[in-house]
């Protein structure tokens, strides 16, 4: 059976496609022990069916149940060298993997959604305004230029006045708080410009911003040749002459012991394990992308250290979901007593996440060679250091644009995700699409890639650089094709009404919105508590935080956090033995203590419990 023209969509045969593609476009940057799993996977609908959710001509649900996989994979191949050899099925739920891409838009915190919080219930982390002046807001939007027929993406990114000032607009307007209006205003104000001013402007004031370019014509750029050749994630050991550092001599478990010497130790248990268990992992990050990194090692069972300035601005309620299963601190790099603490951190962690801009954070000791020489200081014990960043190419010949700041919206633009979302609109025009798709998708690619590199190290040993972008998960999405004809035309049909009144100027949450509230009444079981988890919150003033499940099962394995989210800058800079909070199922009525009994009799038996989730129409990878 295929996806041929004549039979209804199956996304559980296009993420199979999907997976197999990514399998060989990765083949070199995995071990092998990932692919020898690749034939255990099965992509399982749900009782609801087996389709596309997202008004969306792209492939969104396939790639990322295929990259999910992906990451199952690395698990049992993890679980196996920390463990013990066992037989492991793995199962991707499609219906999780589709509410991933949307996880942001599906947690609540005290009931509530993005968009719906009250003043107060989360810590005001938005201290530059640039996302509660609705004017100020909308300086991150895409806009027509002067050119008839070509559109330009501005962002303000968490500070709009550079960018407002930039095209000659004040950098506040109280007078200004109509949606329609503060768009008019903008636009009238980028219209003044070319896309080549645009751009000289953008490079003279270190701005995002991009072009939105169709698919052929970003192929056509030197930096569209040079990233299309790349995987969408890359696993390299760290250039030890470079470095100047021995390379670490590899570690091989015994048959009695799997815990080699870079493995963190402690008692080898039956039953059930978490295949990151004890893996120290800080993560330099914001927004969603590089923080879904961290998110979903957490869930693997590692300790994520979330670190940011306490006058670094954040989008508040992105911290809801993206925080979950970590422990978060505030130090000031600037300031040389809490450089001197994160060195401390630094020095006992084994992976670091690093989602600014290339380069930034070198100052700081956090290049890859800075972490290669420390990895010597401590015992030749590996770094994995794994970027993420918009545009990708770092160190690659002709990727000109690898050092330019960018966030999902210009990464959607530049590659042609925008243009073919315009046009599945109806439009001769792009559109930003909605959800924060690209980002939960390359967050999860930064994941797998993750775990190869700490695969690397205790297999290999040394130091490994990991690295992928929002770009590089758009392009391997694009060059898997849009979804068929007969299927955009279903989509349609579902979603005809305000969704398709929309035009280039809509922002990513009016977008996003509209989309909501149609996939709410067309999919109301995406958003219904079998999906959910819930717990609550002592970062959030004890609050229930509500989030979604993990899309992927593995036997023998836990794949679930073990931690509430909390606002940035909430604990202690320090490592040690975290508290875990109590999770349920979201519709589960039982009591603390009995949930309590059940968590505890999880973690010393097999994985004897199976999906409630049918199973009919399973589809087996096949790579």
């Amino acid at each position: 059976m295929d996806n041929s023209n004549t039979r209804p969509y199956s996304v559980a045969i296009g993420a199979s496609e999907a997976f197999n593609e990514l399998l060989k476009q990765v083949k070199s940057q995995i071990p092998k022990e990932f692919r020898s799993y690749s034939g255990n996977v099965k992509f399982v609908p749900s009782r609801h069916g087996d389709q596309v959710y997202f008004p969306s001509p792209c492939r969104e649900q396939d790639v990322i149940a295929a990259i999910k996989a992906l990451e199952a994979c690395a698990a049992a191949a993890i679980g196996d060298l920390r463990h013990g050899e066992k037989p492991r099925s793995i199962k991707v739920d499609l219906d999780k993997a589709a509410c991933f891409l949307m996880s942001a838009y599906l947690a609540t915190i005290d009931g509530k959604r993005k968009g719906e919080t009250p003043k107060g219930l989360i810590p005001d982390t938005d201290y530059n305004q640039a996302q509660s002046i609705q004017y100020r807001r909308l300086s991150a939007n895409l806009y027509e230029t002067r050119e008839e027929g070509r559109y330009y993406h501005i962002h303000g990114s968490l500070d709009a006045t550079t960018q407002l000032r930039m095209i000659n607009l004040p950098p506040f307007n109280p007078q200004l708080t109509d949606y329609n209006k503060c768009i008019d205003t903008i636009e009238a104000a980028v219209k003044k410009f070319t896309v080549a001013e645009l751009e000289e402007m953008n490079t003279k004031h270190g701005q995002a911003g991009v072009e939105a370019l169709k698919w052929e014509d970003f192929l056509k750029t030197p930096h569209g040749k040079s990233v299309s050749a790349l995987p969408p994630f890359t696993v390299e050991a760290i250039n030890v002459h470079q470095a100047m550092m021995p390379e670490t001599p590899p570690h091989t478990p015994t048959e009695t012991n799997f815990q080699s010497s870079l493995w963190p130790k402690g008692p080898i248990r039956e039953g059930r394990q978490y295949a990151l268990r004890g893996i120290k992992v800080i993560e330099m990050c914001r927004v969603i992308a590089g923080p879904t990194i961290g998110r979903s090692l957490a869930a693997h069972g590692a300790q994520v250290l979330k670190v940011t300035g306490p006058k670094l601005p954040d989008v508040p309620f992105f911290q809801v979901d993206v925080n979950t299963g970590k422990h978060t601190t505030h130090l000031d790099l600037r300031s040389p007593t809490d450089l001197k603490i994160f060195k401390n951190l630094l020095a006992e962690a084994d992976v670091l996440i690093d989602g600014y801009r290339p380069g930034a954070l070198a100052k700081f000791g956090c290049d890859p060679a800075s972490l290669a020489k420390l990895a010597q200081q401590r015992g030749n014990r590996g770094f994995v250091y794994v970027a993420e960043d918009c545009f990708g190419g770092t160190g690659v010949p002709g990727a000109e644009w690898a050092g330019r700041r960018g966030w999902q919206q210009i990464a959607d633009c530049v590659t042609g995700v925008a243009w073919a979302q315009g046009k599945f609109m109806g439009l001769n025009e792009p559109s930003v699409p909605p959800m924060p798709m690209s980002d939960y998708g390359t967050g999860a690619l930064g994941c797998v890639a993750a775990m190869a590199g700490l695969y690397q190290r205790e297999t290999k040993g040394g130091s490994w650089m990991c690295r992928t972008s929002l770009c590089q998960y758009d392009i391997f999405l694009l060059k898997l094709g849009l979804l068929p004809r007969q299927e955009q035309e279903r989509l349609r049909k579902v979603f005809a009404g305000p969704f398709f009144k929309l035009r280039h100027y809509d922002s990513v949450d009016k977008v996003s919105g509209e989309a909501l509230k149609a996939m709410q009444r067309a999919y109301p079981h995406l958003f219904g508590p079998e999906l959910m988890l819930k717990t609550k919150s002592e970062g959030f003033n004890s609050k229930e935080i509500r989030w979604p499940k993990e899309a992927i099962e593995v036997d023998w394995l836990f794949i679930k956090h073990e931690r509430a989210s909390r606002p940035n800058g909430y604990d202690e800079p320090r490592w040690g033995d975290w508290p875990r909070d109590l999770i349920l199922d979201d519709g589960d009525t039982a009591t603390a203590d009995q949930q309590q009994n059940q968590q505890q009799q999880a973690m010393t038996s097999a994985p004897q419990r199976r999906s409630r989730i049918a199973t009919v129409n399973t589809v087996t990878a096949t790579a």
